[in-house]
């Protein structure tokens, strides 16, 4: 999932920071892997066990500040300081380059899920179809964004792009990068953006400002504020990292102090109704049927509320990268720190508190090193306790599965080949995908002469020159 980290952290194109083990990070779409990049290369890792944490890539490319992978393709994405004005898409399984592309300027982040690809500059935007890599859109004379903060919904049918409408306040663009089109500009704070991101169907935006105290919680494509956390209101703090749960009845946001904040967003049952109702639910309520009578200033104060979990982490002054997942059927907070240590911490999605420290794991070295400095930590020592997952807590109905399919992608041509992409994967919740069965949907095009070629153009050669690849 989107983790609102912009390309300046940790990392940027002036590559990793003195002393700090990764040049990046990131989570993929529906955090079942994790990507990291250093001066020495990327790994990708597995992260849908505690215990164990499977490295199933590794490459020597030097000094990536990018890595970005498509769900549980094989398609990742890499720019490196040494180039940073170019993107490289790669087949990883095979080991062999999908496409690139070169800019005018040097590339801050890149978005993507399965209809498009986003690249973002410091003053422009653009949007590619991932297909076939063609430029759909480009996007001119953004206001400056030195961070490349951007956000992209992971639900291609609700494909949602949000980046900054000012350098100087908090405005957030909202743009149908489907329809290729704005959707409504959502004044969100007084003082220009931090931090973005979409939960998993996007029909929600988080975002964060510079000062870091407050978190907004906006409905997408209205643009109407649904919530409002208090961080904390004693210090300013660079907020680098905001990601909703599964389900997005939770939202996560670190920064660079030694503490990780969950709040939890009011429950609802399909019928508007409270599924379990409680003193403070009720209290709530009335909160928020008041608000509606109250100044603007009054009943924003009455919808702000206090993490609902912790954790603290054992550094601070430090980016670092987190997600809320389920994993082996219990919900967890995962942590990617920039001085390369992976903490996988069990959150209570009932009474929340201080998250329990399930796991540690080094991204580079022996990780039993990590074992061994947990040895006689009482926060290691208690048992995990038995938590429902995400879905029981919420408990909200489910539709039949659907048993429509559309044509999806393969490695040979899906549309050629006539495999399917089940209907479920279109829908509105998460997208849990199975590794061996989804493939890169870059699709091929071929030229009478029966030449391979990828729709890039080539700003080394003359104007309109396709960079060819390989032949079929």
């Amino acid at each position: 999932m989107e983790t609102g980290e912009g390309a300046d952290g940790p990392g940027g194109p002036g590559g990793p920071e003195p002393g700090l083990g990764l040049g990046c990070a990131s989570f993929n779409q529906d955090s079942t892997s994790l990507a990291v990049g250093t001066k020495t290369g990327y790994k990708l890792f597995s992260v849908t066990s505690v215990d164990k944490l499977d490295c199933i890539h590794e490459s020597e490319t030097p000094d990536v500040y990018i890595v970005e992978r498509l769900f549980s393709s094989s398609l990742v994405v890499v720019v490196s300081t040494s180039m940073p004005r170019r993107m490289n898409v790669y087949h990883f399984k095979k080991g062999t380059e999908i496409c690139n592309y070169s800019y005018s300027n040097n590339i801050l982040a890149v978005r993507l899920n399965r209809q498009r690809l986003v690249v973002c500059l410091e003053e422009s935007v653009y949007i590619h179809n991932i297909k076939d890599m063609k430029l759909l859109k480009t996007l001119l004379n953004t206001p400056s964004n030195p961070s490349g903060l951007c956000a992209l919904s992971i639900n291609h049918s609700n494909s949602y792009l949000a980046y900054p409408g000012s350098s100087t306040i908090g405005e957030i663009i909202v743009y149908d990068a489907n329809n290729l089109s704005t959707v409504t500009m959502i004044p969100a704070h007084d003082s220009p953006l931090a931090a973005l991101t979409f939960n998993a169907s996007g029909t929600k935006l988080a975002s964060a400002s510079e000062r870091g105290t407050v978190i907004r919680v906006f409905s997408i494509p209205e643009g109407l504020r649904l919530f409002e956390f208090r961080r904390g209101m004693k210090r300013y703090v660079n907020i680098s990292s905001l990601s909703f749960s599964p389900d997005a009845q939770f939202l996560c946001a670190s920064s660079n102090t030694e503490t990780v904040h969950i709040f939890k967003l009011e429950q609802h049952g399909a019928s508007g109704e409270e599924d379990a109702p409680t003193w403070s639910a009720y209290v709530g309520k009335m909160f928020s049927a008041a608000s509606s009578y109250l100044p603007a200033q009054v009943s924003g104060m009455m919808s702000q509320d206090r993490a609902f979990a912790t954790v603290r982490l054992l550094v601070s002054g430090q980016r670092n990268v987190c997600t809320l997942a389920t994993i082996q059927k219990l919900p967890r907070l995962l942590v990617a720190s920039a001085e390369g240590q992976l903490f996988i911490y069990n959150v209570d999605p009932q009474d929340g508190g201080e998250c329990v420290l399930a796991h540690k794991h080094r991204l580079f070295g022996v990780d039993e090193d990590c074992e061994d400095e947990e040895e006689g930590r009482s926060e290691v020592a208690m048992p995990a306790q038995p938590c429902p997952s995400y879905a029981a807590t919420v408990a909200i109905p489910t539709t039949a599965p659907v048993t429509a399919t559309l044509t999806g992608y393969s490695e040979d041509g899906g549309a050629r080949k006539g495999e399917v992409i089940p209907e479920h994967e279109f829908a509105a919740g998460p997208v849990c995908l199975d590794d061996e069965n989804e493939f890169p949907p870059v699709e091929p095009l071929f030229s009478h002469e029966g030449v391979c070629q990828v729709l890039v153009p080539s700003h080394e050669g003359p104007p309109g020159a396709v960079r060819i690849l390989g032949r079929a």
